[in-house]
């Protein structure tokens, strides 16, 4: 491990809340466990005001307590505030210029606080951090965006090249959690801002105390939650969304309409598609489609969303040898109470008794539109009990990742709301509704 430029490694919160009252809940059970800073993250200051500062402060008058303003100008007067509403320690964007960073710096000796420099996207570089460094700034704070996150990049790398160059201490944002933790000490880091695995855990002091556990023990510790992924991993978290975290990470977009899940239970199903156009009582694609696919594909048929049935129990036997991971149908489906039997994941728009012709009629693996949604080979494809789903192969790592993102918030609002809140409340909808 590198030598710290700290005793231990200091422990920072991201309170990145848009209420005060929520985020004060999750910072105090932090603070419980040894959490040393703890920092109004902007959105929350964005919402809520300077006044949440000031709050933290008076909540924890002991701690070193962060106003991640992002300042880009007027560094002097924003400070100001800050350092006025209780903040010791005040945070400016590298990408500002040397003079709105040199008049925060003067600020913080007037009113005894320090000065964090973010560094960030074309920003983020060593040469950069030198150069705050003689601005007087106290402390390099290297930041990965949380959109870039979304796309599965967390490197260190950058961490090792500032912390070498630079003589004041270094924090590392972004995607922290108990398996990386150790890493980003290794790499140099001496203060640990972690946001999401904790202030998205339904138990905040137990992830408090296995990322302290890790730092102690120079361990890293395993979380299936709070960490993204790149497209290697991508499969692995289809398996853990809904349909629902899906569309709403794509802004509510990509749902299929038209087509539901003939299994009551085990309907879940992801994977790359495999597409095939055929014409309305014409089988032969749909079934030709089950020769060329591969393990783990999901085939999905645009037969005009009307009867006859295009697929019954013989192509799903056919389909279930080849290791197919599940049907969509835009029309309609046969056999279902044996296909139940077999207990495979189809989605149709409709069952019914009468078979269709094998003419030989439409293609396989082309561009397909059906139920509002256009379809290329290999998207993918996420079916479960509320529909069906599909996103851009190009924007898959970033879409997952966003919607593991939802599936923990909507964690840690579920665990407010048996807390005692109700969705309403935790949401704070009074607040957020559209002014007429």
């Amino acid at each position: 491990m590198l030598k710290s430029k700290n005793k231990f490694p200091l422990l920072q919160i991201a309170l990145d809340f848009t209420e005060t009252e929520r985020a004060m809940k999750v910072a105090i059970e932090a603070v419980k466990e040894g959490v040393e800073w703890v920092e109004a993250g902007t959105p929350l200051i964005k919402s809520e005001g300077i006044g949440v500062v000031r709050a933290l402060k008076k909540e924890f008058p002991n701690k070193t307590v962060i106003a991640d303003m992002k300042i880009m100008d007027t560094g002097r007067f924003e400070a100001e505030m800050a350092f006025k509403s209780g903040a010791d320690v005040v945070v400016v964007m590298g990408a500002a210029s040397d003079s709105t960073i040199r008049e925060a710096v003067e600020a913080s000796v007037n009113y005894g606080g320090k000065v964090m420099v973010d560094l960030m996207e074309n920003f983020a570089s060593a040469e950069r951090a030198i150069e705050v460094e003689k601005l007087g700034v106290h402390y390099i704070g290297v930041h990965i965006p949380i959109d870039n996150q979304m796309k599965g990049k967390t490197d260190f790398s950058l961490i090792r090249q500032i912390s070498e160059s630079v003589d004041i201490p270094v924090a590392a944002a972004g995607g922290i959690n108990s398996e990386n933790i150790v890493e980003a000490v290794n790499s140099g880091a001496s203060i640990l801002i972690v946001g999401g695995a904790i202030t998205k855990s339904v138990n905040v002091e137990e992830s408090v105390k296995n990322i302290y556990k890790a730092l102690k023990d120079k361990v890293s510790i395993k979380t299936d939650l709070y960490k993204r992924a790149s497209l290697d991993g991508i499969d692995a978290l289809f398996k853990k969304i809904s349909t629902s975290n899906l569309t709403d990470a794509m802004h509510r977009q990509g749902w299929v309409r038209g087509v539901v899940p003939i299994l009551k239970d085990n309907c879940k199903i992801s994977g790359k598609a495999v597409t095939v156009r055929t014409y309305p009582g014409d089988w032969a694609k749909p079934v030709e489609a089950i020769d060329i696919a591969d393990e783990n594909s999901v085939i999905i048929i645009d037969a005009g969303g009307v009867a006859p049935a295009v697929w019954g129990e013989l192509a799903t036997c056919s389909a279930i040898t080849k290791k197919v991971a599940g049907v969509v149908i835009y029309g309609g489906v046969r056999d279902v109470e044996a296909i139940r039997r077999l207990n495979y994941p189809i989605f149709a728009t409709l069952i019914c008794p009468e078979a269709s012709e094998p003419k030989g009629f439409g293609e396989i693996n082309v561009p397909i539109r059906i139920g509002n949604q256009t379809i290329y080979p290999n998207d993918w494809i996420l079916g479960d009990s509320d529909g069906v789903a599909v996103v851009s192969q190009d924007r898959v790592v970033e879409t997952v990742n966003r919607a593991m993102d939802v599936l923990e918030r909507e964690n840690r609002i579920r665990k407010e709301i048996q807390d005692g809140g109700t969705l309403s409340s935790v949401a704070n909808l009074l607040k957020w509704e559209k002014i007429k």
